[in-house]
């Protein structure tokens, strides 16, 4: 990728990108070399530093480019010109001139050509884009038919005057509302810690009384309508009797097994809430931890903007071509022109490589965390501490996990990307069979993404490679799988029960308050961007608080396989799930046996043995 982007700049894409080129191959505020077969090439533009457009307005949106004659221009017109005589008094006062290079100023208004090469009148009032050198319209009607292909609204301007009006007039409530929605995931990381035990209760009762009462109405209203179906035989009474009776009799099955999967579960509900306990007090410990996602979402945004910047830069990449309409383009030829699917490559394997930067991170605080038995011991900062072992030591190992998820979403985009293609031309049966490919590799990638965390928090336990890690975690998983579901089915939903619940709150905030404001019409606009926003921030901050759960799982999972809590194989975990392990010892013990078989033994990361 950094052979792409030097090759993007040394062949002159980024000159081109930022200064502009015209139609005839010349880039603006520079000497320029002869294309051959272009009459208007190789021209000294040093003094005209701007791109303009004859016809700004008129967008192909297929081809997504402005179908129009490029000129460079020393300045864009700050006022709207109506006629030619306004382009002629604009190029003799500023020096500017608007129509083609073979034109004189004073041949504007006398010359048959000119209706051609000169702009099409009324010329828009326009300003150069910071950066990139361009004459843009500053009304953005103009851009009318564009927008139309992203916003169906827009043909009523007045409603997107309207939208605008209201954001830019309640800008201090929406920063306040997400200052807000920011304070709440904080409190709410602090009490699902406290009440963890209550809550995980309260929904699980909830759970199976709205089982228990849905299935119960499902049953009185097909009794309700046999009743009142023997007094009118009609074919309809006779259909609703029926699908009356297959729903009483789903809703019944799925109680039963709803009930069953509680009951087996109940003493694996009760690890999920001591791990939630001890989530919370590794947070106290690790505070650092709660802006992790910050620094992940910072870099992602500064890669995608490079990735970004260079894919412009490949879209002016190659040899000056000149096409059927006697101008320039810029084409790339041979093995060259496939760069932009590496880069493609790129930008999904370099994503997920700095999310599971993330996950190895946050993985090797926890895990410093846990193995340390006296908490005063711990290092100064965890989080830091992890980050050097992650960068000297494990970023093969990233890298390895990372590659492999994009190894199964590559595949997926394709299908996708057919099947949007191939839309209503496809029978039913390569439609069905391009789904079940799709769900499929889906399927594959959300389990190998949640191996791989594991992988990640084995490799930090163990400092072994990502294979090993992997072996290791997969039989720690599969030697505990009711727990592992009881904890990704109970801990998941209360997690996303809190989103919703910061979401709806903030929510509420802002109708209060943007309720109280008349300045402007509609606040829907802004009401949405304040939900979006609450809901990305309980999600990061939650997501994290998942993270830790997980990580504390498998800690916990391998310390109570290979230690019992006897004289010289003391436990490591917290005082919390102790009293979980003393009291289910029994069934722990079943959990646990085979703790002596064969092979290598994971062992706690040497911070951890040293600090104990």
């Amino acid at each position: 990728m950094g052979f792409i982007c030097g090759f993007t700049i040394a062949t002159g894409a980024a000159a081109r990108l930022l200064s502009g080129y015209d139609s005839y191959g010349n880039i603006c505020g520079q000497k320029n070399v002869k294309v051959e077969g272009i009459a208007n090439s190789g021209l000294d533009l040093t003094q005209k530093k701007y791109v303009f457009f004859l016809d700004p307005c008129n967008i192909d949106l297929v081809h997504q480019k402005i179908k129009s004659l490029a000129l460079c221009v020393s300045a864009c017109p700050r006022k709207e010109l109506k006629t030619l005589a306004d382009v002629q008094k604009f190029a003799e006062t500023n020096g500017s001139t608007l129509c083609s290079y073979e034109l004189l100023p004073s041949e504007y208004t006398t010359d048959p050509r000119a209706a051609k090469l000169c702009p099409k009148y009324p010329v828009p009032e326009s300003a150069p884009i910071p950066f990139f050198h361009r004459c843009a319209p500053v009304n953005i009607s103009c851009y009318a038919k564009f927008a139309e292909a992203l916003i169906t609204f827009v043909s009523d301007s007045s409603v997107l005057h309207r939208l605008i009006s209201g954001v830019m007039t309640s800008k201090e409530i929406i920063m306040g509302l997400c200052l807000l929605s920011l304070v709440l995931s904080m409190i709410l990381m602090v009490i699902i810690r406290y009440i963890s035990r209550v809550l995980v209760w309260i929904l699980t009762i909830l759970v199976i009384l709205g089982s228990l009462g849905g299935t119960g109405v499902l049953w009185w209203l097909y009794a309700k309508e046999r009743m009142s179906a023997s007094t009118v035989e009609t074919q309809i009474a006779k259909e609703n009797l029926q699908a009356l009776l297959i729903y009483a009799i789903s809703a019944t099955v799925f109680t039963v097994i709803l009930l069953l999967i509680m009951l087996i579960m109940r003493k694996r509900v009760a690890l999920t809430i001591a791990l939630f306990h001890v989530a919370g007090k590794v947070f106290i410990h690790l505070p650092l931890l709660v802006f992790q996602p910050f620094w992940t979402f910072f870099v992602l945004i500064l890669f995608w903007t490079y990735w970004t910047t260079v894919l412009l830069f490949l879209g002016t990449t190659g040899n000056p071509v000149p096409n059927e309409e006697g101008f320039v383009e810029f084409r790339m030829t041979g093995p060259l022109k496939y760069m932009w699917w590496y880069h493609v490559v790129g930008l999904i394997w370099i994503s997920e490589f700095i999310l599971a930067c993330q996950q190895m991170t946050v993985a090797g605080a926890v895990v410093t965390y846990y193995f340390t038995r006296e908490k005063r011991n711990l290092p100064f900062t965890p989080i830091l501490a992890s980050v050097n072992r992650l960068v000297c030591y494990h970023l093969g190992t990233v890298a390895k996990g990372s590659f492999i998820i994009t190894l199964v979403k590559i595949p997926r985009m394709i299908l996708m990307y057919i099947h949007t293609q191939l839309k209503g031309k496809e029978n039913a049966c390569a439609r069905c069979m391009l789904k079940a490919c799709i769900c499929c590799l889906w399927c594959l990638e959300k389990c190998l993404t949640y191996l791989n965390q594991n992988a990640y928090t084995a490799t930090a336990i163990n400092s072994t490679n990502f294979c090993t890690s992997a072996k290791d975690a997969f039989v720690i998983l599969v030697e505990n799988a009711l727990r592992v579901a009881a904890i990704n089915t109970v801990g998941d939903f209360m997690l996303f029960l809190g989103k919703v619940l910061i979401v709806c709150s903030t929510g509420l905030a802002g109708i209060m308050l943007l309720n109280y404001q008349r300045d402007y019409t509609t606040w829907v606009l802004p009401l949405i961007i304040v939900c979006l926003f609450a809901f990305l921030v309980a999600h990061c901050f939650l997501s994290i608080y998942e993270m830790v759960v997980d990580v504390l799982f498998l800690c916990f999972a391998i310390d109570t396989k290979y230690n019992d809590g006897s004289p010289g194989r003391e436990f490591y975990m917290d005082k919390v799930l102790m009293e979980f392990v003393e009291n289910s010892r029994k069934s722990m013990r079943e959990a646990g046996r085979g703790g002596g078989a064969e092979g290598r033994e994971l062992k706690p990361m040497a911070s951890g043995a040293s600090s104990s």
